[in-house]
């Protein structure tokens, strides 16, 4: 997936169950084959693309396991499509629409505290400010977040990670990544990605003890389906034949706007 699902994901969101981990690094060592027709072959930019074609789309990104890195990208696609979307889709069947907005404003509250602590780290009183408001306001009025009286009050949501930390204090990010499932990172922001993990364990309301696995389970799942419902990205739908290199260089952008503002 893309953009947003970089280096979320498996902190605020995902927390995925060590059977989907399991799946990941057997998907990750050995990228499923796909019949002709059913998912469009890569192709290398370089290889067909005229000399000129990097003026309008950069193909100099440090991407030093690009191999390895479409191998990934194209188990995501067909886990995506395979097993994925087919689950969300059963959840957007399933539940009703007003259930499935109180989990997604739920889960964004549970968030705010990543963005509230990487906003002070990064010294951005504004957006520090916002979110311990937002927090307070949708924790209290918006009954544990289940609803977003915050956003009508001007309270906007400010998505910040470790990896933007990082960042803002003069990391590089090292090569690019594809992660399996997560999508898009770097070097950087997988660092990040992890650290986040483990603070936010450790800081989650929501902490789940060993008697409590079904709970958790289904928290964690439910953080997952409204994640990759509310992104609209789909595998080989860009219409573009250089997909791969169009989703590294858009990635690489947004991090920096994102470090930048």
């Amino acid at each position: 997936m893309t953009m947003k699902m970089n280096s979320y994901l498996a902190t605020r969101y995902l927390g995925i169950p060590a059977a989907l981990l399991v799946l990941m690094l057997t998907g990750c060592s050995s990228a499923p084959m796909v019949s002709e027709g059913e998912i469009p072959p890569q192709r290398s930019l370089q290889s067909v693309a005229p000399d000129d074609v990097g003026k309008t789309l950069p193909i100099d990104q440090y991407d030093p396991i690009e191999g390895f890195n479409r191998g990934v990208y194209r188990f995501n696609a067909w886990f995506d499509d395979a097993i994925f979307l087919p689950l969300v889709g059963a959840y957007d069947f399933v539940m009703p629409d007003v259930v499935q907005k109180g989990v997604h404003n739920f889960m964004n509250n549970v968030g705010d505290l990543e963005n509230l602590l990487n906003s002070a780290l990064q010294l951005k009183g504004k957006a520090t400010a916002h979110t311990a408001g937002r927090l307070t306001v949708n924790t209290t009025l918006g009954l544990l977040g289940l609803w977003d009286p915050a956003t009508e009050m001007g309270l906007q949501q400010h998505d910040e990670d470790f990896g933007q930390t990082l960042g803002h204090y003069g990391v590089g990010p090292g090569p690019y990544l594809v992660l399996p499932i997560l999508g898009p990172s770097s070097l950087r922001d997988t660092t990040g990605l992890v650290v986040d993990a483990y603070v936010f364990n450790e800081i989650d309301p929501l902490y789940f003890d060993r008697n409590e696995d079904a709970w958790e389970f289904t928290y964690r799942t439910l953080n997952a389906l409204d994640t990759r419902k509310n992104i609209g990205f789909r595998y080989y739908d860009t219409g573009s034949p250089f997909e791969y290199e169009l989703i590294r260089m858009l990635y690489i952008k947004k991090r920096e706007l994102e470090i930048a503002r």
